[in-house]
């Protein structure tokens, strides 16, 4: 009787266990302009005309997204690239991102982004040539590594690590993991500032 009251109980567990993992919303991007900003809480309009309600983790990280070029890019940075894969197996940049020092690691690695078929590539800059049709740079990371064509004209944005008065109305703004709530509102761990 004990023996199956307790398999029972296991599998009562198990269940409501599986169902908080089907239940977990998964992070969302978001892209738009802030309205207001009362502590932690952000008012904005999506970059689609939707209101948005942002709450801010205590230890928010905000980001300032500053132009950049790729002269920017030495050997040794830690960048990302948003790109689409080639025929010659290099990657075409679609946008490249230069990581600040104590970034270093964040999303380590090469795995399909967000446009259908494009890739994103987080790593450490090798070496880098000049090619025909654009830069090549080549991204290291744990387990490989991916030449990345950087044609003329590719948006590259350097990272630096901001604060709370980098967050104004007006700024355009950008959250790569925001996990949508029963309320409708998104709690935000990180919001990058900038272009």
């Amino acid at each position: 009787m004990a023996k199956a009251a307790a398999t029972i109980a296991f599998f009562a567990a198990a269940f409501a266990a599986i169902s908080g993992l089907a239940q977990t919303p998964k992070p969302e991007r978001l892209k738009g302009v802030i309205d207001t900003v009362v502590g932690h809480t952000v008012t904005a309009k999506s970059e689609k005309g939707d209101a948005l309600k942002l709450n801010l983790a205590d230890k928010v990280v905000v980001v300032e997204v500053i132009k950049a070029s790729l002269a920017d890019i030495k050997p040794g940075d830690f960048i990302g690239s948003g790109a689409m894969p080639q025929p010659d197996g290099t990657q075409k940049a679609i946008e490249v991102h230069i990581f600040p020092e104590s970034m270093r690691g964040t999303g380590e690695g090469f795995r399909p982004w967000t446009r259908p078929g494009s890739t994103m590539t987080n790593g450490t800059v090798g070496a880098s040539v000049t090619g025909v049709n654009g830069d090549v740079i080549t991204i290291r990371y744990k387990g490989g590594e991916q030449k990345i064509v950087v044609p003329p004209g590719t948006p590259i944005v350097r990272y630096v690590i901001g604060d709370m008065s980098d967050l104004k109305p007006g700024a355009v703004f950008s959250v790569f993991a925001a996990v949508k709530q029963p309320d409708g509102s998104f709690n935000v761990p990180r919001i990058n500032v900038g272009p």
